[in-house]
């Protein structure tokens, strides 16, 4: 039967939607075994169910066509999933959304990773308020019951909080027959790297090793670069016309991909981001100017997004001075990870602030906004 990522991979190639590309190919030949081996899947027996499926640790007949890497593990067992990594740009969302939408079974979910660990501290949260003591195993199993396949995309763990749980969390996740598919700008190994306590995060490395299959995407090409060459990042005056010129650099950053919130934790609170899709941000400049937001939130926001879209920069002076000081440090953020941003503005950068006390120390923001409106500065990597 022609279905499932592969099959739509190839047909967006004849179609010239994507270019070959042999390391994606690669990527979706293994998402195309996956979508095989979980069609038709249930979790019923927990870690054993999944063995199962290959005639492993039961009797279960093994599914007609089933190739997906039995003996990939050292205990000869299946790989519970793939981890996929490599460099931004190079089509790893893309392709977990091939496989998200094209992988045809009941009792599935698609979250990006951020928004995932959100709603596990939530429930944790909960838990202990209703008085209980250990929380994974019984969220796990919930999590377990929900969605069997869970597809979370940039997986990144910069706090604590996150690096402290992970590894028993995925434990239970996997012993109770959850496959997982998961992307990442970094390989496991390189995950947390200096973190607070990091001995405590390190079996969450080992068990991706032992139980996912590990995929770097080495693609050469990055096709976000691509979409972002020629862009015109910087639109004035604000009004409709560059809110429109905004919607259709986000949508072209984004290949149409559903904005959705989201949300960063920074040093134990939580940062709103009202609209993103993968690795863009989108927000208004009282969003993020207009509220006691300081260095550690722009860094955060900076390292975790590599395009910035903000909209109704106004012009600064004296009176709104709060304002222009975190309109300042934000832009140094964005400029210190190269970080492209996008923006309406109610004037050029050198007339935002024309007068008054601080706009001498402005000159040095309208020199980095302009650079970052050239071509050279918008095609760097963006340093996570």
């Amino acid at each position: 039967m022609n279905e499932g990522p592969l099959f739509e991979y190839r047909s967006r190639l004849r179609a010239g939607q994507v270019r070959p590309d042999p390391a994606q190919e690669l990527a979706v030949e293994k998402l195309q075994s996956l979508s095989k081996a979980v069609r038709g899947y249930r979790p019923s027996a927990g870690e054993k169910g999944w063995l199962a499926r290959f005639g492993l640790g039961g009797k279960a007949a093994v599914p007609a066509g089933l190739q997906w890497h039995p003996g990939d593990c050292e205990d000869g067992n299946p790989r519970q999933g793939l981890y996929i990594f490599g460099e931004v740009g190079r089509g790893k969302s893309m392709l977990m959304d091939l496989f998200y939408e094209f992988t045809n079974m009941p009792g599935k979910r698609r979250v990006h990773f951020h928004e995932f660990m959100r709603d596990v501290h939530a429930a944790m949260h909960e838990w202990r308020k209703s008085g209980g003591a250990d929380p994974i195993p019984a969220l796990a199993k919930q999590l377990a019951d929900n969605a069997w396949l869970l597809c979370l995309d940039e997986l990144q763990v910069t706090d604590i909080a996150d690096a402290m749980i992970v590894g028993r969390l995925f434990q239970h996740l996997l012993d109770n027959g959850v496959v997982v598919v998961i992307t990442s700008n970094r390989a496991p190994q390189d995950l947390y790297k200096d973190g607070l306590q990091r001995q405590r995060f390190v079996p969450f490395i080992e068990l991706m090793g032992q139980r996912l299959d590990l995929l770097e995407l080495n693609s050469e090409r990055d096709y976000r670069l691509g979409r972002k060459r020629g862009l015109q990042v910087y639109h004035f005056p604000n009004g409709p016309a560059a809110e429109a010129e905004l919607d259709k650099s986000f949508a072209r950053l984004t290949e149409g991909a559903a904005a959705r919130p989201d949300q960063l934790m920074v040093n134990g609170r939580v940062l709103d981001i009202p609209r993103a899709a993968i690795g863009v941000a989108r927000f208004s400049f009282r969003e993020l100017c207009g509220r006691p937001l300081g260095p550690s939130d722009y860094l955060e926001l900076a390292s975790h997004f590599h395009t910035l879209v903000l909209s109704g920069i106004p012009l600064l002076s004296p009176e709104n001075k709060d304002e222009a000081r975190r309109f300042v440090t934000l832009v140094d953020a964005l400029y210190e990870h190269k970080v492209t941003l996008i923006c309406s503005a109610a004037a050029p950068p050198e007339s935002l602030y024309p007068t008054g006390i601080g706009a001498f120390e402005f000159q040095r923001t309208v020199s980095r906004l302009m650079e970052m409106q050239a071509d050279d500065y918008i095609t760097r990597q963006h340093i996570s």
